[in-house]
């Protein structure tokens, strides 16, 4: 009897939320990041990605996955992203997507946590991401039914093996990686 109190406790989070496959929309979605640079802060996106959601009859057995072309860096300055683009970095020439897989969905103290697995420069490392569910309209702009959630993170690059900068001396670029998601996703047909 609780399973099934949880089960409709978890359905009433997404209220409306039919089950099923939805598509990440990059037109109406954000993948960004921001980073410490000297005093300041960088902010940048990736503009070419792709990615799917599973909403499960429990949701709490949702899945999602999302795999970003790291070529499309954009921090608004193109010596920068160049950069960002070498074996200093990202070393897109051997590995040209971060992979995002996850592993499980959770409740923890009121909030959404997805919890998953990062692949950055081939190594994998688990992340969680504090999700917000920012709505579900049924007929969309077009009359296709859309989802909105927001997601939030941090990691440190240092675990993905990209240490260029962090040798003890003058931190030019931070270890600590802020992500902010903005997914928007579609009704698969």
């Amino acid at each position: 009897m609780l399973e099934l109190l949880a089960h409709a406790q978890h359905r009433e989070a997404l209220p409306g939320v039919p089950s099923g496959v939805w598509d990440i929309d990059p037109a109406h979605s954000v993948v960004g990041f921001s980073v410490r640079h000297l005093m300041s802060k960088v902010r940048g996106t990736f503009s070419a990605y792709e990615g799917r959601i599973e909403i499960a009859d429990d949701p709490l057995q949702s899945q999602a996955e999302v795999e970003i072309q790291l070529a499309s860096v954009n921090t608004g300055n193109e010596m920068r992203d160049g950069h960002l683009r070498t074996s200093d970095f990202f070393h897109v020439e051997q590995h040209p997507t971060m992979r995002f897989v996850s592993t499980g969905l959770r409740e923890a103290d009121g909030t959404w946590v997805l919890d998953g697995e990062l692949t950055i420069r081939g190594t994998t490392r688990d992340v969680e991401i504090g999700l917000e569910f920012l709505g579900y309209d049924p007929t969309g702009q077009q009359g296709e039914p859309r989802i909105g959630f927001e997601g939030h993170t941090s990691i440190h690059r240092s675990d993905f093996g990209i240490t260029f900068g962090l040798d003890g001396g003058k931190v030019v670029v931070g270890d600590k990686i802020d992500i902010l998601l903005e997914i928007e996703a579609t009704l698969a047909d």
